[in-house]
């Protein structure tokens, strides 16, 4: 099972339900591939003053179809996310924070000097206990 961004639990303030529902559903060592916001995204690295241990809401605008429309996210730091996900009767088999693919064209790279604005994401591989 995939879950792609914006992960289940990011639009709720524990993630226990949804969590538990996809354990659930899973074999005993099915896996569940989560991606999920980078933690460092929503705090010090692109939000200064932000406190990065703190669980917060935060909303963001998106665009569908021409209108606006607010979206409502979680910020998690890893430390939530990783006890959420072994709460939930999970392994962690895997952690990646993936870099851009050596042949990415240039202009679709982040300059240098922004490396930290390629931190968008974090993918987790969960296994069921």
């Amino acid at each position: 099972m995939t879950s792609s961004p914006p992960w289940c639990c990011t639009t709720c303030r524990t993630g226990r339900a949804p969590l538990a529902e996809l354990r659930r559903v899973l074999r005993p060592g099915g896996r569940l591939i989560a991606s999920v916001d980078h933690p460092c995204r929503a705090t010090r690295c692109f939000r200064p003053g932000t406190d990065y241990f703190a669980t917060c809401e935060r909303t963001e605008e998106w665009t569908f179809g021409g209108q606006s429309v607010p979206m409502r996210f979680w910020h998690r730091p890893l430390p939530a996310m990783i006890s959420a996900f072994t709460k939930a009767g999970f392994r962690i088999a895997a952690i990646d924070e993936p870099l851009p693919a050596p042949d990415t064209p240039r202009e679709l790279r982040p300059p240098t000097s922004a490396r930290a604005d390629i931190l968008c994401f974090i993918f987790f591989v969960l296994e069921a206990d």
